[in-house]
């Protein structure tokens, strides 16, 4: 299957792995204190943006930056204060030459984020809130919608589902449908099933199986992000500091069963099991 993705001032011609294409790799930039796998490493500007630089030079295709941590049981975070960490960023970055995505649920950082030249906006909320459509419809960035089940304080408590991946298939499309029927051309869309947002860890590999059904359904690039999580916790056993090997593993099984776009921390190390995997495959 074969999409393109309008990003911003980029664009991506997508194809499926069993057609041969590669993954696009996005390197995670957490720029917040209580990261729950960063602990706050790259809070500070020049840090910042000395690891922005070398995920480019592991071979990033996309640069995601984000302020708040949506951990579980992380508390929201002032309107100001997410502002004044992904803002110097942005700035100090948008020239370096690839994809910049803003991970946030508030329109307001959705604006301040595409007139500082933002290229995609990775919303965990699925565009939800209250402005965060008009927030983004004059823009051509692309837009990740992501399913999450209740609110990170509370999502990891009790999920429940009767089908989880119907449940997130629909929800998915819902959101998709009404982006769609607001003027944004589904040339810029992109969907995430949301691995650790309000499942359990069944649930979140009957997602990562499911993978290419969701791809295929909704007739959209799939992108998915779980590494370091602790549905990688739980099967190795790792500490979140440990979870290197567990995580690349995740990646390729994403690629394998569908996704066209990883999220990881451990760039360089994703993108060569990623180049091995594909010769190999």
């Amino acid at each position: 299957m074969r999409h393109y993705l309008q990003f911003g001032r980029f664009g991506f011609q997508l194809q499926a792995q069993e057609q041969g294409q590669r993954a696009l790799v996005m390197g995670i930039l957490n720029i917040t204190p209580d990261s729950f796998s960063d602990a706050g490493k790259f809070q500070h500007l020049e840090f910042a943006l000395s690891r922005a630089e070398q995920m480019i030079a592991d071979g990033a295709d996309i640069i995601d930056i984000g302020g708040e941590s949506s951990r579980p049981g992380a508390p929201p975070l002032p309107l100001a204060d997410e502002l004044g960490r992904v803002m110097p960023v942005l700035y100090a970055l948008r020239d370096c030459g690839k994809p910049l995505s803003v991970d946030t649920y508030k329109p307001e950082v959705m604006r301040e984020a595409l007139l500082a030249g933002a290229d995609m906006i990775n919303d965990i909320n699925g565009f939800r809130a209250p402005g965060a459509i008009e927030a983004v419809r004059g823009s051509d960035c692309a837009l990740c919608i992501m399913h999450m089940q209740s609110v990170p304080q509370t999502m990891q408590d009790r999920p429940q589902y009767e089908d989880v991946v119907r449940e997130v298939t629909d929800f998915l499309r819902e959101r998709v449908d009404t982006l769609v029927a607001a003027g944004i051309a589904r040339e810029r869309l992109c969907v995430d099933p949301g691995y650790g947002f309000g499942k359990t860890v069944e649930q979140n590999y009957a997602l990562l199986r499911a993978t290419r059904q969701l791809r295929n359904e909704l007739g959209l690039p799939v992108l998915a992000g779980l590494s370091r999580k602790s549905m990688i916790g739980a099967v190795t056993g790792r500490p979140v500091e440990q979870r290197l090997a567990g995580s690349i593993a995740g990646a390729l099984a994403a690629v394998a069963h569908g996704a066209q776009i990883v999220r990881v921390h451990d760039v360089l190390d994703t993108v060569d099991a990623l180049k091995v995997w594909r010769m190999a495959h």
